[in-house]
Parts: C-alpha cells; structure tokens; sequence
C-alpha cells in the first residue's frame, strides 16, 4: 500500500500525481500499433461513444502517418487527446478489444491515441480549415467538452461562433474537475489552444450568462445557442454540521488541487462520503496529498457503488480505507468539523434501512462530499419555454438536440445529468449537425 510523503513543492506534487497513462515513445507506439488484428466491423469502434475508426488510426500509427492518425481521431472527436487520456478506455473501447477473450491484453488504444493526437499537437500541424463563412453566428454557453466540440465543428461548417465561459479557464470538468494524475493542466490547455489557432472560435472568459436580459442579447445577436454549461456545484446533502469549517464538496476539491497544487494543505484524517468515480479520486487525491488516514464511506454495499472497479482499486493502492453500508447521519463539531457520525444500513426486503441502534463517529480534520452535483436549474429557468425534466435535465429532440425552444440546442451533462468527457464530446458535434439542418430549413 503506497504511503505518500506531503508534497511542498511542484515537483513533489507531480511525483505523487504521476500520470496514469504515461506518453508512449515512438518505439512504443511502433510496437503497441502492430498488435492490432483490425478486426472487420471493430467491436472497439462500436463501444466508443464517438465511434472512432480505431483499426484505421491504429494502422496510420503503424506505417508512420502520425499527423493523419491524429486527424482521423479529431474528425471524429474534437476531444481527441483529452479522451484519450481521461476515457474509462478499460469499459469502453479496450473493454472490448477481442483480445479479452483470448486472454491477451487488449490493446492500448488510449495510449495510442493520445500519442498520435499529442505528436501532430506539438509539431502544430495544421490539420483542419474554417469553412466557408456563411453569415451566421452561433453563441456557446460553457467550454467544456460538449462546447469545446460544439464550436469546433460550427467553424468547419463555416459558422461564426463565440463561446461564453463563466471561469478564467476553459474546459470544464476536465480542467476543473478531473484527478490531477489522470490528466495534468498543461495538456488540456495544450489541445483547445491547437484547436482555437486553427478553427479561430471565440473564448469570452469570466462572462458568466446569468440574467434575462443576457440571454435575450444573446438571443437578438445569434442565430443559434448551445447550451453546454455542464453541472454545477457540489449539491448541499442537508446535514446537520454541514456548513461548519472542514466540510467542502468534491468537485471544489479537485478544481483547488489542480489550481494550487502542492499549495494545499491536506490534514492528516479525512472522510470522503460517497461511492462514485469522484468520491474515489478525492480519496486517492487526499492520500497523495499527505493525509495520514483517508476513509472512503459509502451508504451501500461495494457492489452498489457507482464507481469503476479500477478506480476503487486505485484509491485502495493510494492507502484509502473503506467503509460501507454506513450512511452519514451528523457532521460532528463546533468552529470546525471534528468528525462524521454514522449510522449502519442494512438492506431489508429490498429497500435500504438505516438502523438508528448501530451509531459511531469516524475522527477527521476534513469532510469531502462527494455526493453528487446540482444542476443549472438557475439558468434554465430564465430560458423561456425550455422544459427540464424532474431531475433537472434539459429534454432535447435524440436526433437533432434541439430543446423544446427551437433556437436552443443542448449537450453532454445538462442533457445526460453527467457522464463522460466523450459523451459531452460527441453531442456538442452532433447538435451542430442539428443546428445547420434547423437554420437551414428556415
């Protein structure tokens, strides 16, 4: 089990975060690439949600035409080398690799990918061109993966696009909210400024669309508005002792860490409430940052747990402990958080019970909660005849991604309540397909 020292200084911080799926070498990637049988109707392609030609890239790899790999990936998926990295590859495209059934290791088709995409983004390889301009302009609320996408495709189709983005940075989740040793700062910045010089969309940074009146200008200015603002904030769990000091929410967590680094303090107990893929980075995260004892708790049983077997294992490898079928009934202290009280679940007649006679407290200097993220539900309700689900989900046509305003199009975590970076990819793609087909018809 790792135990990791406290880092204090930015190369300690990268020691403890070092990336999971390092860079491949061209030797590597030579090697990796001739492993590749390119089956006939590719079940890899098929389990990629952006269905990339895999045996095509691959093979490009293979005979040395990098820069034409890397555009058959970015043809498909604007969020090419990010995915490459941060895909849940093992459940997606390498999940379903044949090699599985042969019990051969699937081929490292991340690895690859990201190889080719960051090889033709270091030698700036021009690869795409603005298509020819149309006299229409489309606003993109958020740069995250489905806005990033979204705006990329509009420029080769000839549209003028200008994205509104409510942070100094852009990318979203995967800048702000994924696992420091998934992906480092610099390569997400790295690929939307390669993508930005070629297709020259727009960025507004710190332009938060938050008012009536915004929205009506957007409305009167463009001809069409995607909506790829993502989730929100942590959602508050109604606990009693939430709002004192030492209680923060996961994906504040993680946009702290990837923006201070080595800066944070960690202290030394901490308790992650959760049982997701974020509530085992924040786990890990912590354990990387130093802290003595980190306790991963979660309300169900560990084959209940929403997160990925490889991420739980990760988090376990980091020195996490765990402790399931507990559910938090009080956070325990008076300026500050002293610790967790919990009480035992237990499943009966289907249903999850708490019993109330089985109580105790887990000690620690830090909560993270890890619960889950509330929605936009303040902007989408200042978009006029825009229907939302009871969970707060953007309802949009499958086909085209239209809302039920027409002028607005939706993608990625505000029409899926959170999912993948490739998920958000793909959508902010095909609703530009949606967008050109509507404005065109009328």
């Amino acid at each position: 089990m790792a135990e990791y020292k406290r880092p204090t200084s930015e190369a300690e911080f990268n020691k403890n975060f070092k990336q999971k799926k390092p860079l491949m070498n061209d030797t590597e990637a030579f090697y990796e690439s001739s492993r590749c049988l390119f089956c006939y109707d590719a079940p890899c392609v098929q389990a990629c949600p952006t269905h990339i030609d895999i045996p095509l890239f691959i093979k490009q790899i293979h005979t040395d035409n990098v820069t034409g790999s890397a555009k058959t990936i970015f043809d498909a998926n604007w969020m090419g080398n990010a995915c490459g990295i941060v895909c849940p590859t093992g459940v997606l495209c390498e999940g379903a690799c044949v090699y599985n059934h042969q019990d051969v290791a699937p081929i490292q088709i991340g690895r690859l990918q990201n190889y080719a995409t960051n090889k033709t983004i270091d030698a700036d390889k021009k690869i795409f061109s603005v298509g020819k301009p149309n006299g229409k302009k489309i606003a993109v609320i958020g740069s995250g993966p489905a806005g990033i996408a979204c705006a990329c495709e509009a420029r080769t189709m000839g549209y003028e696009v200008d994205i509104f983005e409510a942070k100094e940075k852009p990318s979203g989740l995967t800048f702000h909210g994924v696992a420091p040793y998934k992906i480092t700062n610099e390569e997400v910045l790295k690929e939307i400024n390669y993508l930005q010089k070629q297709l020259g969309f727009k960025i507004k940074y710190n332009s938060e669309i938050n008012s009536k009146k915004q929205l009506k200008a957007l409305e009167n200015d463009y001809d069409a508005i995607f909506l790829g603002v993502g989730l929100g904030e942590t959602a508050n769990i109604k606990l009693e002792g939430e709002d004192i000091k030492g209680v923060i929410g996961a994906v504040e967590f993680i946009e702290e860490l990837r923006l201070k680094q080595h800066k944070v303090k960690v202290p030394d107990k901490v308790v992650v409430l959760g049982g997701g893929n974020t509530a085992m980075d924040v786990a890990s995260e912590s354990a990387r940052m130093g802290a003595r004892k980190v306790v991963l708790a979660y309300r169900n049983s560990k084959d209940s747990m929403g997160a990925y077997d490889f991420e739980y294992d990760l988090a376990i490898s980091s020195g996490v402990d765990s402790l399931f079928n507990v559910t938090p009934i009080a956070i325990v202290g008076n300026a500050k958080v002293e610790g967790v009280k919990f009480a035992k679940t237990e499943m009966v007649e289907g249903k999850l019970q708490t019993n109330m006679n089985n109580v105790f407290i887990v000690r620690c200097d830090l909560v993270i909660k890890a619960t889950g993220q509330a929605k936009q539900g303040s902007l989408y309700d200042l978009i006029d005849n825009l229907e939302v689900d009871h969970k707060t989900v953007v309802k949009v046509n499958k086909d085209t991604f239209q809302t039920t305003n027409p002028k607005y199009f939706a993608g990625g975590d505000a029409i899926n309540g959170g999912a993948e970076v490739v998920n958000a990819a793909y959508d902010g793609k095909m609703a530009v397909q949606g967008i050109h087909n509507w404005l065109n018809k009328k």
